[in-house]
């Protein structure tokens, strides 16, 4: 491949690009290439590909063309060069823009939501006792990956049924090297305990590779097996064993039950359908497997600038890209430029033959028509729910009084333990859902002795600054809400002040309680200049007031416990000889909690980080504590606490 350097030349009697652009462009080979289209501030606007460069580019400039895509109208004011990138096959022309358009995201091209918000399950076949594990985002690292799955739900459960009836072990790695016994898994028959007693290995070879197959969907070859081995074992008189076969076959056969949509052959097939009004697309993704439908995926495009076909392409190689696991068949509703360059580009990734095929009649046809309205219902289903969110959110500025609706609300909550280890967080609700990448969380510098006006003060102060300040990230939200009543109000109001932020909406939620006069009050709502509150009625719009509160006491409560072992661990370790911060974060993250650090014996501290003459020093200095009782953490905790770092 080789850049397209062109020199400068006569233009067209054109004024829509600027003179950098113009000098370009005829001299544009006939070649297959890539094109980029560059913007006045230097960033891309689109990336393209052509079977010939000469042909495709200059037909964005012709008069009286008939390309619609709108963003097409926008290049006279915006684009400012042409950057061509010449390749010697349709093939390499597809790939390169694949990885332009991650290198560059470009402002038009069409951009599939990450994947990151979606689960997929994991399995390394090549690794000693292998384990089923949900990760966020596949890498080519040579394991098998399954789904991903449409909601966390869905993957957790398909994980819980794997465990419960396949029986891979479930712990981390840094788990199975330091253990010393069975865990409560080994107890209730769900794992037979690699980790230190004497298993088949060959027979948990075979339980993976039925894990695999049961994902996969292959269930028709599956229950075949399990039949087999559960003659074989009844045969040989091993009745337990014959009974696990038949739990497993009865589980992959409710999974089949499940599949109600039965395909046209018994080739794997993925059926792409979509939805569009306007620039919102929402594409449903079919996949059929040994000719059942196994699962449907819907993702939606928004502000598409592309015709169909083009939006489709730039899907598929998005959605395809660097995925160990295709199909034998893509079934796709329109017809793709350059389809055989994209069908080599996911062939070489499968290491086997994948096409693509429009259908226009019979049973793959139908398909069609069912991913389509698979596409339709979603696609009708999220508009009815931002509706729903629009409705709730006019009617809580209506409710507040509030001058701007508040579709970003973030509510703060201080908390400590005795007046010590004093931490703040904030919780960002996005139009009513929770927006985990805008939490932020302090620990409490200057006030202490669990005052927590002025902690709330401290808090407040440098977050609004920093977003006073326009910094990036820290953007100051529609409504800013405190936990606590009149008088965390009047901190709020105080900082708002003291930062020159006067126009930033605030107010204060208030728990229930009982007043003096034993009469009860359910959750109440303060604002600045109102002496009465108002009551929080079951499902009005005020209850996504209590949705952020809540959701901030489970942050603030995480975080104020991991501070606590973090600081429990290095108390008792800072009076050990030799052993540094290095040393102690190091076993902190690996053994996770000092009852860890106290229980392990030396060759597992070494193991967790720690030098020789380290661990003897700890287990000298520390050998004779007893172990301090258990966290009595929740997974849900676990996960809200790492996502934090305190400023």
């Amino acid at each position: 491949m080789s850049c397209g350097a062109i020199p400068r030349s006569e233009w067209y009697s054109l004024s829509v690009v600027a003179d950098a652009a113009q000098r370009k462009l005829d001299k544009l080979p006939a070649s297959p290439g890539v094109y980029v289209f560059h913007g006045g501030d230097g960033k891309a606007l689109y990336v393209g590909k052509a079977r010939s460069l000469r042909s495709r580019v200059r037909s964005y400039f012709q008069p009286g063309s008939s390309d619609l895509r709108a963003f097409v109208s926008r290049l006279e004011r915006e684009l400012t060069d042409i950057e061509t990138f010449v390749t010697h096959t349709d093939k390499e022309a597809a790939l390169l823009e694949n990885q332009l358009i991650k290198a560059h995201q470009p402002k038009y091209n069409v951009k599939l939501r990450d994947d990151k918000e979606f689960l997929s399950l994991r399995l390394d076949t090549k690794r000693p006792w292998p384990r089923l594990e949900v990760v966020r985002r596949p890498k080519p690292d040579g394991a098998q990956y399954f789904g991903p799955y449409h909601s966390a739900t869905a993957a957790r459960q398909t994980l819980r049924l794997v465990n419960r009836y396949f029986q891979l072990r479930t712990c981390t790695d840094t788990e199975f090297r330091l253990r010393t016994r069975p865990c409560l898994q080994y107890q209730i028959k769900r794992c037979p305990a690699p980790c230190v007693l004497e298993v088949d290995e060959e027979e948990y070879r075979a339980q993976t590779a039925n894990v695999a197959r049961f994902l996969d969907g292959r269930h028709d070859e599956l229950v075949r097996d399990l039949d087999d081995r559960m003659d074989r074992a009844s045969g040989d008189l091993e009745y337990e064993r014959a009974a696990v076969y038949r739990d497993q076959m009865r589980a992959v056969e409710r999974a089949r039950e499940e599949q109600r949509v039965a395909g046209v052959q018994k080739s794997d097939q993925d059926v792409i359908g979509f939805h569009r009004q306007g620039d919102q697309v929402e594409v449903a993704v079919l996949s059929m497997r040994g000719g059942r439908l196994f699962g449907v995926r819907t993702l939606p495009l928004r502000r598409v600038a592309v015709p169909n076909d083009e939006m489709l392409g730039a899907f598929l190689r998005q959605h395809y890209a660097e995925r160990p696991s295709m199909p034998d068949e893509i079934l796709v509703p329109v017809t793709i430029e350059m389809s055989e360059a994209l069908e080599e580009l996911l062939s070489d990734n499968r290491k086997r033959r994948v096409q693509i095929v429009r259908p226009k009649r019979g049973a793959k046809a139908k398909l069609l028509d069912l991913a389509r309205e698979n596409a339709e219902h979603a696609f009708h289903e999220k508009e009815r729910a931002r509706e729903d969110v629009e409705a709730r959110l006019r009617e809580l500025q209506e409710q507040l009084r509030l001058s701007v609706l508040p579709r970003r609300i973030e509510c703060v909550d201080i908390s400590h333990t005795g007046g010590e280890e004093t931490v703040a967080v904030f919780v960002a609700l996005q139009d009513g859902v929770p927006a985990k990448e805008r939490y932020r969380s302090f620990r409490v510098k200057r006030a202490g002795g669990g005052d927590d006006y002025a902690a709330m003060y401290e808090v407040l102060v440098r977050r609004l600054r920093r977003g006073k300040n326009e910094e990036k990230g820290w953007e100051l939200p529609d409504l800013l809400v405190v936990d606590g009543g009149k008088g965390q109000l009047g901190v709020a109001v105080r900082a708002r002040e003291d930062i020159g932020g006067s126009d930033l909406e605030v107010a204060s939620v208030a728990k229930p309680r009982v007043t003096a006069t034993g009469e009860e009050e359910g959750d109440r709502v303060f604002r600045p200049g109102q002496k009465n509150a108002i009551p929080v009625r079951a499902n009005s719009a005020l209850s996504l007031l209590l949705l952020a509160r809540d959701e901030t006491h489970r942050a603030s409560n995480a975080l104020r416990k991991k501070v606590g072992r973090k600081r429990r661990l290095r108390s008792e370790l800072d009076g050990v000889p030799g052993v540094g911060p290095k040393t102690r974060g190091k076993l902190l993250r690996n053994l996770g909690s000092l009852r860890e650090v106290l229980a392990a014996t030396e060759d597992q501290l070494i193991e967790a980080g720690a030098t020789k003459k380290q661990a003897h020093a700890i287990k000298t200095a520390l050998g004779d504590q007893a172990p301090p009782p258990p966290d009595t953490q929740t997974a849900e905790e676990t996960a809200i606490e790492n996502a934090f770092q305190p400023d």
